[in-house]
């Protein structure tokens, strides 16, 4: 005879399950773009190591290069004068592919399996950044061949972003969204974090270990996503995301004039899995020029364009930047260049807070992005005048830097991707994702160039053009701000006339 069991019993063994398989989905995403970002971040570490001035190192008897040579500790080619030239264009080669590379990836995450694009993804770029490393025992000088192994990696790395967030989408419902994405979205700085620490050990010996060993990590880590990664609830007969606002708070909603163009709209990711695949006709993927027409998709991805430029310009020239002004070592510059991603984590998860608390992600944005701009110019001029004083600051600047930006990336996409012209279609997230970030990568292409041909002159001129680009950044959320203010007084005078009543 079958037991019965209480509703109660059956619901708490429903959601244990389904909690449980959710948390999993969110660990592994995790930490795949952890291993994203971790095999992205040596180069700026190893970069004091290819230039660096050998006065105070003892030459091998054995060396050809003149007494007066202090650099023939450095690996050719970046032992010229011209070393920063080629080293932005090393990075600017990885950037470049990365930004061309992201508006096509969108459009093949919506159309091919997850768990079959990540894995190879992953796979691809843990060859190509452990191949840049095998150049140090291969013994290879050649401009070209970092070049080209940048650019295939980032090609490759493309695969990274369209996909977790897509993925994430199809678990979870609708919820303080803002919060929980910005703690999620820290794998870009845990993951930068992870890459400075493991570069650091073998920077100052072997430095192709710096990329050897997190492109072994990643790899290992595409295989992990082959063997587990759940695409879909249904396909582990889990409940699909619960909606938390019913028709009535619909029609409320599309009823409110003061709702700005995009905070009318379905959760990203409680409209993923709406329905189960057999139960639902296969949504239609949107076009690139349908994605563009969402309202708020320009605005946000031309300031994620200057607020990337922003934040990658410190991900690949901080360290360098640390080294040169303050004498460190390059571990020693590396480790230190940690704190601003410390100060990222916090950024995203003070950004996401405010903007669920507030219902205003872009005043949320620009407020951060204002802050920011005194403190990177005070940072300049004071930062380094102590370690403790070198040790806030970075904190603070991380935080208002990349807080804009981990928003924009995460909760503002969802968003966006599941407006409400949008019909329910899930399938739209990956390509919103990808014109939003792959706009944002021309900045990120754009700026360690820029850095690259401005420090010569200084670095003071690179904290200018990084203010500056900081400023436009806000400038493009100007009528969004508008819009989230007067949906603020259309609130305040509703909730006015209630009490009246």
């Amino acid at each position: 005879m079958r037991s019965s069991l209480a509703p109660g019993v059956w619901f708490f063994r429903a959601f244990s399950r389904d909690s449980w398989f959710r948390g999993f989905i969110l660990l592994l995403t995790f930490l795949i773009y952890t291993c994203y970002h971790m095999s992205r971040k040596p180069i700026s570490v190893v970069k004091s190591r290819l230039h660096q001035n050998c006065s105070e190192l003892i030459k091998p008897i054995n060396d050809t290069h003149s007494l007066n040579d202090t650099t023939w500790c450095s690996w050719a080619p970046f032992d010229k004068d011209d070393y920063k030239e080629l080293l932005g264009a090393v990075d600017n080669a990885f950037l470049v592919a990365y930004a061309i590379g992201m508006f096509i990836s969108g459009m093949f995450g919506e159309r091919l399996p997850l768990r079959y694009y990540l894995s190879a993804g992953m796979l691809l770029s843990g060859l190509f950044t452990s191949l840049f490393g095998l150049g140090y025992f291969w013994n290879i000088h050649m401009l070209w061949y970092f070049v080209l192994i940048q650019i295939c990696n980032g090609l490759v790395q493309t695969t990274g972003w369209p996909s977790v967030v897509t993925c994430v989408g199809n678990w979870f419902g609708k919820g303080k969204r803002g919060l929980i994405m910005g703690v999620w979205n820290s794998h870009t700085s845990v993951g930068n974090i992870l890459g400075s620490l493991i570069a650091g050990v073998w920077v100052n010996q072997h430095w192709g270990l710096s990329f050897i060993v997190p492109g072994i990590i990643t790899a290992a880590v595409g295989v992990l996503t082959f063997l587990f990664l759940i695409e879909h609830p249904e396909d582990v007969d889990c409940t699909p995301p619960q909606h938390h606002g019913g028709p009535d708070e619909d029609q409320d909603n599309a009823q409110d004039p003061g709702n700005g163009p995009y905070s009318n709209r379905e959760s990203g990711l409680e409209t993923a899995a709406r329905c189960s695949k057999e139960a639902c006709e296969e949504p239609a993927a949107i076009s690139f020029l349908g994605a563009l027409r969402i309202p708020g998709v320009v605005e946000f991805s031309l300031c994620l364009l200057f607020a990337k430029l922003v934040s990658y310009t410190f991900l690949y020239w901080l360290p360098l930047y640390i080294s040169n002004v303050a004498h460190f070592s390059a571990k020693e510059a590396g480790d230190l260049s940690t704190l601003f991603d410390v100060g990222g984590i916090i950024g995203g998860i003070v950004a996401g807070l405010i903007s669920d608390r507030t219902d205003g992600r872009a005043t949320t944005c620009c407020i951060m992005l204002i802050l920011a701009a005194p403190m990177m110019f005070l940072y300049n001029y004071i930062g380094q005048n102590g370690i403790t004083s070198s040790i806030v600051m970075l904190i603070i600047c991380g935080a208002l830097v990349n807080g804009p930006y981990a928003l924009i990336t995460t909760a503002v996409s969802a968003d966006l991707g599941t407006h409400k012209s949008l019909q329910g279609n899930a399938k739209a997230l990956s390509t919103v994702t990808a014109i939003i970030d792959g706009t944002g990568s021309i900045g990120a292409a754009l700026g360690p160039l820029l850095a690259g041909l401005i420090s010569p002159t200084g670095w003071n001129n690179v904290f200018y053009m990084l203010i500056s680009a900081d400023i436009l950044a806000c400038l493009f959320l100007c009528r969004l701000v508008y819009k989230e203010i007067l949906a603020w007084k259309s609130s305040l005078t509703r909730d006015r006339g209630y009490k009246e009543i």
